[in-house]
């Protein structure tokens, strides 16, 4: 069975080699965004898996809970108290953020960002009541700019992720990193994008991400991924094509029935007649 890709970078494909062997696994998504487009977990949740989701915006969180039934959708954002915190909506994108400096740097390169009061929970608090007695094979963060915090909220010792993954550009001074390996946890690979930790009881994992994605692990993207032909280029033109037919044929069908038309073909007849 072809392995159809969602995530913006290989996520999905590094972790499906890794862990494909697991029947009904169960991740957890902090700053889970829309449940398809760029999507870490919809290829596992169309496999069987399920999990918690974790989005403040108003129309991620609602497209989840209409997409993914089975999964467990919160409608908060991820922190190290329960407390009401001033969320950055950038609607469209994957760019909100807790964090008001990189707001007033997406709203000074001319983004509209809006400012609303989310509740904030501990990720120790969110296991402890929806996921209770179950392992958690991978754990994804990508919260612009808020991962100390986040990391913050979760009792490690109690908890354990078989795979982490993070989303850490390049330039971002990863200062939070030693809340991870200190907590027994190995750093394994950078992609570009994300940094992958695996748990120290689970470094049996390592080389299926030792090497990068590749036609071996049997994979597609999904129609419309960044990655992938422009094939809505190509369906616009196939539309107007047809729909240029579609008009060609109304204006055939009405000059067959106009006075005209009709005129023409009865002297035609009586010329081949004659």
């Amino acid at each position: 069975m072809t392995f159809i890709s969602y995530a913006q970078n290989f996520e999905d494909i590094r972790l499906w080699r890794a862990l494909k062997t697991v029947e009904n696994g169960f991740y957890i998504d902090v700053g889970a965004n829309h449940p398809t487009h760029d999507s870490v977990t919809k290829a596992f949740y169309d496999r069987g898996w399920t999990g918690i989701n974790v989005e403040p915006m108003p129309n991620y969180y609602e497209a989840l809970r209409q997409e993914r039934p089975k999964d467990t959708n919160l409608q908060c954002v991820a922190g190290e108290s329960a407390d009401d915190l001033t969320f950055y909506g950038i609607a469209g994108t994957g760019l909100s953020t807790l964090d008001p400096a990189m707001a007033q740097m997406h709203k000074d390169a001319g983004m509209d960002v809006r400012s609303q009061t989310v509740h904030s929970r501990t990720l120790t608090s969110i296991c402890e009541e929806h996921a209770q007695g179950r392992p958690i094979h991978f754990l994804k963060i990508d919260v612009e700019g808020h991962e100390e915090t986040v990391l913050r909220g979760m009792d490690f010792t109690q908890w354990r992720p078989w795979v982490i993954l993070i989303e850490t550009p390049w330039d971002r001074d990863q200062t939070w990193e030693t809340l991870v390996t200190g907590a027994g946890y190995h750093s394994i690979l950078f992609d570009g994008i994300n940094t992958y930790y695996l748990a120290e009881e689970h470094l049996n994992l390592k080389p299926a991400f030792d090497i990068p994605p590749c036609n071996l692990d049997e994979f597609q993207f999904c129609k419309g991924h960044n990655f992938s032909h422009p094939v809505s280029d190509a369906e616009h033109q196939l539309a107007a094509a047809l729909q240029r037919a579609e008009q060609a044929e109304a204006q055939l069908r009405a000059m067959q029935n106009s006075r005209a038309w009709k005129a023409i073909q009865k002297l035609k007849k009586t010329l081949l007649g004659a």
